[in-house]
């Protein structure tokens, strides 16, 4: 099994993955991490993440993102654990050094600035920075691997106008690391330095200069293709297809709330999306009637897509069906502290994860990253240079 899926992934042609596979495997993943907050559990994912994303990403600027969010989820990590030092939350009794506190209003009643520090309170700071980092690194791994302009055509007509604005917003983070990658090669070329403050405070205009080109450019493209053309649709069609539309984005809302709520039953969470999904996509169905465009050759849904996808899913439904029957097997220890062990059912659902850096195809103009026996390398070379 294991050998099929590498054939799949490595020796077919190289084309583009689907980006919404890509997106589903990497919300699975996201899901899974908000569900506990074992370091081992949370490490594992961003493994599998960073593993994934080495193995798949094309050669484009804004498939660097994922060491952008990386160190951004670092940040929020120290950021946390520095918030917790200065307004205690009170747990634990073992303490690690004492602040000096600052008395506040009666108002201020259960908030404390210094005081006592417990290793407890840097430990549960610790645990919940390192969840909210993995969950960063899942989408930066989704923003690296799925590529923008594909997504937007695979959005459906009904929300396509929404799609743009989506789309836009989501590349604002792979486009602003390609420009300041490129700023900073610039200032290399010229002798001047691309390190430090001085270097930041030279690339600042050129990077906002780049940013206004390219939103001029996107108005007037959209402009010359007609964006938001529509076509005529009764006004009762339009009706029932905005209503069943906001009823399907309300139960999405709450399922996924539930979903990443770890004090929601399960049993209701499930229900509420699967609920939302189905009118919502009924709404779709009959607002897309007013889009008026066309797809050229939209990217295929085939066998690796599913594998992906697949491979995203069964991490979010192992570790919520865990969360629900066994939270504590999810939580890391705080008190009393101790070593956190590594949960077997949960752990081998992450690893499936990985399923996807073999099962996608190699994107175009991406080398070969598998190890190679004597006599192999050149039938990659052809099988590349055909492609």
């Amino acid at each position: 099994m294991s050998r099929a899926v590498h054939a799949l992934g490595d020796r077919a042609l190289p084309r583009w993955t689907h980006p919404g596979a890509w997106w589903v495997w990497a919300l699975g993943l996201a899901t899974a991490a908000s569900r506990t907050t074992n370091p081992l559990l949370l490490g594992l994912i961003v493994a599998v993440a960073g593993w994934v994303v080495a193995r798949r990403k094309p050669d484009a600027p804004w498939a660097r993102s994922f060491s952008v969010f990386l160190k951004l989820g670092g940040v929020i990590v120290v950021l946390h654990v520095l918030m917790t030092v200065v307004v205690g939350s009170g747990i634990g009794s073992r303490v690690v050094l004492t602040l000096p506190e600052i008395p506040l209003p009666s108002w201020f009643a259960g908030v404390t600035i210094g005081g006592p520090v417990t290793v407890e309170e840097l430990l549960q700071a610790t645990y919940d920075g390192m969840l909210l980092a993995a969950m960063l690194a899942c989408i930066g791994a989704a923003n690296s691997l799925a590529s923008p302009a594909r997504l937007l055509a695979s959005v459906p007509a009904a929300l396509y106008e929404v799609g743009v604005a989506v789309v836009v917003a989501m590349t604002f983070a792979p486009q602003l690391v390609g420009d300041v990658a490129r700023v900073r090669t610039a200032r290399r070329l010229r002798g001047r330095p691309d390190r430090g403050a001085r270097a930041l405070a030279g690339s600042v205009m050129p990077v906002l200069e780049g940013s206004l080109e390219r939103a001029v450019d996107l108005a007037a493209a959209m402009d010359s293709r007609g964006y938001g053309r529509v076509g005529q649709v009764p006004r009762r069609v339009r009706l029932g297809a905005q209503s069943l539309l906001l009823l399907g984005l309300v139960g999405v809302v709450l399922g996924v709330y539930a979903l990443l709520d770890g004090g929601t039953p399960g049993a209701l969470a499930l229900p509420l999306l699967a609920v939302g999904l189905v009118t919502g996509g009924a709404g779709l169905l009959l607002s897309g009637r007013r889009s008026v465009r066309t797809r050229y050759r939209p990217d295929p849904w085939a066998l690796p897509e599913w594998l992906v996808a697949l491979s995203g899913i069964v991490p979010a439904l192992v570790l919520v069906v865990v969360a629900v029957q066994d939270p504590g097997a999810l939580e890391g220890p705080v008190s009393p502290p101790a070593w956190p062990a590594l949960p077997l059912l949960p752990a081998l659902a992450v690893a499936v994860g990985a399923v996807a850096g073999a099962a996608a195809p190699r994107p175009p103009g991406a080398a070969p990253v598998r190890t190679l026996r004597p006599g192999t390398a050149r039938t990659d070379e052809r099988e590349g240079v055909a492609a």
